[in-house]
């Protein structure tokens, strides 16, 4: 009889961007216990990981018996040997990033001569058909079979605690069904992001969600040569002790692509501390702006008609998956937002990028000039500045007394020299061509399906266009000699991102907006779109803006976004602000140390399935209630959410309705409501307000002071600070005075 394991387990597993973010909160969990596996890549490694000497003897405790870890260590120490023996070439050390995770990565080329051997192998025992010629999967079968490989040797001699294996997608999740055929004591997870099918058939045009009960798969899976790659995810799908998505849509998704209904949900979270500005990202949005500022200058040099201080910035990123990301909808979206604000009459403009990598030649001799000729003026003007003032100071230091000398003539202050180079600067801003779309030459630009869309809704960034429009088919460093920005910096200093996905599984991109305080507008067919839809009341309060791409039709949904866009073009600056402060409070909720608890609930479960005995309890719900966030309190209050009677209290209310304020927004304020509507100049201020919002009304014993507008009744609080309820006597007396006044 197998000896009894302790389900304190041992966890393994990979992929790259999660498993990075989430290793801190994961270490913090496990410890050393955790261990990261994959394929060794000689170029990365040597820079990323930290070899440990795995050959060292460890400790004893003082009765020379072993230690629960030197029992762990040697069944690690026996393994990697016997391995090692055999030709398997391999990397253990810690990963270089939070938390240092031990991490064991195969040299996948060491075993080669193996994979014929190993191909027969899966499919006398699975069926799954491997072709020759398919690097990808030959690096999937080779990496699948020495994970199954170090998993049943170091079970075999790890007798004590139970093992946990969490396998992400395809590539690594042929272990799955190597262990489940080879009766191997290991409990699995296997977590799919991303259906592989799913993506295929998007990237086909096809009416995905709406047909996803009909689709023949493997017909499907064999017309496009996936046969055997979805064979392989099915596979793991079906032997895992517990399967999970990322996301509702990818759960209804993988329920009729893989013939699997997924046990719960793992959303992906984010490293929220690396994105965390404290209270400065209000700070840090204004720097990153003005470094968009000074790249606009150089890109529209010429046509550099409009005031960036009336300027938004939109944007949208990622891999070019021109529908499944959305791009056709976002661009046809911007010409009618271009041609609705060209309508209306306003000087104010938009531009709109488009950070997607695609295949090019080098950078546009445009694009490089525009920036070299700018820079050029600012260092002219600069040279200029310093020796007029540098005239001004010595002017003035020779007065003696003489009046009218005291300050000298403006003309004589600009030499001749100066105005010939600074007219020379000027007239190298002259270009007869408009400002370019796209910032790379492009190696098919007559085939490119977003240049396509722009040339067939012509927005040219002509002069009279509202909306502008810059593709930089490439990711943004700062090593960028146009667009020289960090990603993080550039998403800080846009306005507002933009990610009408047809077709993501979850989508990091608006995840990332919101960390950083930045407003975004998703869909309800992406992962994140549905998580913010089922946990928000009202999402847009919050400045995550969700567009129906599942009830609505396309016409529709591109009128909705259009909408949406243009609603945040009518927003004040001040009301920005206030909405990039609620955007960024949901960062905690994105957080890895929420996030991290679906997948220990996971484990969980899969620890309950594989060793049911060692649990008193059988009830075990992996989905939790999920708790609905109200209206933040800075949202503007509605007519529509007021019951019973209008206190005076409440009128503020109404106010802040029809400006589409909010009373928190303004906590602090020492001022009145008829200063809050004296002119637009003085609304578009950012200064805050110190004090409370009061309101007061004038003579009278009964006056109400010290009253919060829209959180309080009057009758709230009394000077000597005791509370008080509106009795039946006050509101008699408030309706008869109401009815006095509308009968003078």
């Amino acid at each position: 009889m197998a000896q009894q394991r302790s389900v304190h387990d041992h966890v393994l597993g990979g992929i790259y961007t999660v498993i990075k973010t989430k290793a801190p909160v994961t270490c913090a969990e496990y410890g050393d216990r955790y261990t990261l596996m994959g394929p060794l890549s000689y170029k990365s490694a040597p820079m990323e990981v930290e070899a440990i000497d795995w050959e060292k003897p460890t400790p004893l405790n003082e009765d020379g018996t072993p230690t629960t870890t030197s029992v762990a260590n040697a069944a690690l120490v026996g393994t990697l040997s016997s391995m090692r023996d055999r030709g398997v070439k391999f990397l253990y050390g810690r990963w270089l990033i939070e938390g240092g995770p031990k991490v064991l990565l195969f040299d996948t080329g060491s075993v080669w001569n193996r994979l014929d051997e190993w191909k027969t192998d899966l499919w006398n025992l699975a069926g799954i058909p491997t072709p020759a010629n398919d690097t990808e999967t030959n690096e999937t079968v080779l990496l699948g079979y020495l994970v199954a490989w170090f998993l049943g040797e170091f079970s075999a001699r790890e007798r004590s605690r139970a093992i946990v294996a969490h396998l992400h997608e395809w590539q690594a999740g042929l272990a799955i069904p190597l262990c489940r055929k080879r009766h191997i004591d290991v409990t699995t997870v296997f977590t799919t992001h991303a259906t592989l099918l799913g993506r295929y058939l998007c990237a086909g045009s096809v009416d995905f969600y709406n047909n996803l009960a009909y689709f023949d798969v493997d017909h499907e899976a064999g017309k496009r040569g996936i046969y055997h790659r979805y064979c392989i995810e099915r596979s793991a799908a079906h032997c895992a002790d517990v399967f999970t998505t990322v996301s509702h849509i990818t759960a209804y998704e993988a329920e009729h692509l893989l013939k699997r209904k997924p046990d719960g949900v793992t959303p992906n979270g984010l490293n929220v501390t690396k994105f965390s500005a404290m209270h400065e990202f209000q700070n840090l949005h204004a720097v990153s702006k003005q470094k968009i500022n000074d790249f606009i200058r150089g890109h529209f040099y010429g046509h550099y008609d409009f005031d960036l201080d009336n300027t938004l910035y939109f944007f949208t990123a990622g891999r070019y998956e021109y529908r499944n990301k959305g791009l056709d909808m976002y661009i046809e979206s911007l010409a009618r937002l271009n041609h609705r604000l060209q309508q209306s009459g306003t000087k104010q403009t938009v531009v709109a990028f488009i950070i997607s990598p695609a295949a090019t030649h080098s950078y546009t001799i445009e694009a490089l000039k525009g920036q070299a000729v700018t820079k050029q003026l600012r260092d002219t003007v600069t040279e200029i500045q310093n020796r007029i003032g540098a005239r001004l100071f010595e002017r003035t230091a020779r007065y003696n007394g003489e009046h009218g000398t005291e300050v000298p003539d403006p003309a004589e202050l600009l030499s001749t020299e100066d105005k010939i180079l600074l007219k020379r600067r000027v007239f190298a801003l002259r270009r007869n061509s408009l400002p370019p779309v796209v910032t790379h030459n492009m190696a098919d630009d007559a085939n490119d399906p977003i240049l396509n869309q722009v040339r067939r809704v012509q927005l040219f960034n002509r002069s009279s266009d509202r909306v502008k429009i810059i593709f930089h088919p490439e990711f943004l460093n700062a090593n960028n000699p146009i667009l020289g920005l960090d990603y993080e910096e550039f998403v800080r200093g846009c306005h507002l991102g933009v990610f009408p996905s047809y077709y993501e599984p979850w989508g990091y991109t608006p995840a990332e907006c919101t960390v950083m305080g930045v407003p975004s507008i998703t869909t309800n067919l992406s992962g994140f779109g549905g998580f913010m839809e089922d946990l928000l009341e009202d999402s847009q309060d919050y400045g995550i803006y969700i567009v129906d791409r599942r009830m609505k039709s396309v016409e529709d949904s591109v009128n909705q976004l259009t909408d949406q866009m243009l609603s945040f073009c009518q927003k004040t600056r001040r009301q920005r602000i206030n909405q990039r402060n609620r955007t960024e409070r949901l960062s905690d909720l994105l957080d890895w140390k929420r996030m991290g608890l679906e997948y220990a609930k996971a484990r969980q479960l899969a620890l309950r399935r594989a060793y049911p005995d060692a649990f008193e309890d059988d009830d075990f719900d992996f989905e939790s209630g999920q708790v609905r966030l109200p209206r933040p309190l800075s949202a503007p209050a509605s007519p529509r959410f007021t019951t019973g009677v209008v206190t005076p209290g409440e009128f503020a209310t109404l106010t802040e309705e029809m400006q589409g304020l909010g009373t928190s927004d303004y906590m602090g304020a020492q001022q009145t409501w008829e200063s809050l509507i004296r002119g637009k100049d003085e609304e578009e201020e950012e200064s805050g307000y110190p004090f409370p919002l009061v309101l007061k009304r004038k003579g009278g014993p009964g006056s109400v002071s010290g009253t919060t507008s829209g959180l309080t009744t009057p009758g709230g609080t009394v000077p000597n600070g005791r509370g008080k309820s509106l009795s039946e006597h006050d509101l008699a007396q408030a309706d008869q005075a109401l009815s006095n006044h509308s009968t003078q």
